[in-house]
């Protein structure tokens, strides 16, 4: 049997990792867009 991937207070890290990834722009994309479209930033 597979060991289960949790936290100390029972959140499945995997499950979590699984919606990110569906989730869209992380955090650092969604910054570096927004400064795109702001002109602080030139489009690559």
């Amino acid at each position: 049997m597979a060991k289960e991937n949790k936290t100390i207070v029972g959140t499945d890290i995997d499950e979590v990792k699984r919606r990110n990834k569906q989730s869209g722009l992380s955090y650092n994309e969604a910054k570096v867009e927004l400064a795109r479209q702001r002109g602080f930033l030139k489009n690559n």
